[in-house]
This record gives C-alpha cells, structure tokens and sequence, in this order.
C-alpha cells in the first residue's frame, strides 16, 4: 500500500465521524495540478461526505457580488467541497486579467476575512507552487498532447508572461487572508501525497 492510500485511508476515517464543514481550496498557476489533485483526493471518498467546486465564467450579478454568489457554493454538514479555485479569483486571477475593477479588487481584500469568520466553516487553504520554468514545460506538453490540448486556452499563453505578477498577487493573498500552506506542486505526485497529508493533520488537529 502506498503513503497516498494510507492518507487516503486516513481521510476516510475522518469522514465516519461528525466533522462538521469544511471548504478545501485550492489555488495555484494554470498547469499547477488543482484538477487532478482534487480527482485523486475524492477517489475513495464516499460520495455522500464531499462535492466539487470547479471553475467557471461568473455572470454579469455574480461580478457585482461576488461573496455572495459562493453562498450557495457552501459545504453543508458534515460535507467537504473541494474548490477548484474559489473566490481568492477575484484576488489573483480576476485581478491578474483585469476582470475586475480595482475597486472590486479592493472591496474583496478588505472584505474576505470578516466573510469567512462568518460562516461557520474549516478553511483549508492550499497554493499548489511550481516554478516559472515548469509551467512552461507542462504549457508547452499541454498544448501539443493529444489528452491535454482540449485544455490549453489564450490564458495559458498569457500566464508566463505573467508569473512575477501572478506572484506579487498571491503574496498579498497569503499574508493578509489566513493561513495559507504552500506545497511545492514541481512534482505532482509528490505534492499530492504532502497536499493529502496537509489536509488530514488540519482536520485531525480541528
């Protein structure tokens, strides 16, 4: 049995018992590994204990409110969502592509914290961390593999060119928004089995 499982395994036993909400997000770069990490995650997980919050296009009344439009995005009890990036968007990748104003940008970073306090839920917030040289390469893979390439878009091609501001972004994020781990994601399955093992401690420790 390998480390993953027995993490897996510890997840598990977690979930048989009361353990009340729990908002699992995570962040990171395009090509960090947020989807399949979440697929892993969730693998031997009973169906009945999570969901799934994928990324999406918000619409027109989803900008202009933007917290309360994850009000119904929320775990309920005893539940894990797992967020395939969040609301920390309108922070970094909003932010980074001027989709949103800056004084939507602002409002949010003022207003996060207080949000979340709110909500009566465990926070698990996760940045998946790779390198300015490896998400070239895994853009570059992406681009031309025949498994991958239905997922390369304009934004990918933008994004190295945007790696120190991304950066600059995610630092202000981390260090006035809670407490955040970052996992080094240059190797996936390593990062995976320290991004399992983080979860596991967090809810064992709450």
């Amino acid at each position: 049995m390998t480390k993953l499982e027995l993490q897996q395994i510890n997840l598990n036993k977690i979930v048989e018992n009361d353990f009340g909400r729990v908002a699992v997000v995570l962040e990171g770069r395009d090509t960090a590994g947020k989807t399949g990490t979440i697929r892993e995650l969730t693998h031997y997980l009973p169906t009945s204990k999570y969901s799934i919050s994928l990324s999406s296009k918000p619409n027109a009344w989803d900008m202009g409110h933007w917290l309360e439009s994850w009000k119904n995005k929320m775990p309920g009890d005893n539940q894990i969502v797992f967020y395939d990036r969040s609301w920390y968007s309108r922070a970094m990748v909003q932010k980074l592509n001027g989709w949103c104003t800056d004084e939507q940008y602002e409002d949010f970073m003022n207003e996060v914290m207080y949000w979340e306090k709110t909500q009566d839920i465990t926070f698990i917030k996760l940045w998946l961390s790779i390198s300015e040289e490896e998400q070239e390469y895994r853009i570059n893979h992406r681009q031309v593999s025949p498994l991958t390439k239905w997922k390369f878009s304009p934004n990918d091609a933008m994004a190295l060119s945007k790696y120190d501001q991304m950066s600059i972004l995610k630092e202000r994020v981390h260090t006035t928004c809670g407490q955040w781990h970052v996992i080094d994601y240059n190797d996936k399955r390593a990062g995976r089995l320290s991004l399992i093992t983080k979860v596991v401690e967090q809810l064992k420790k709450d």
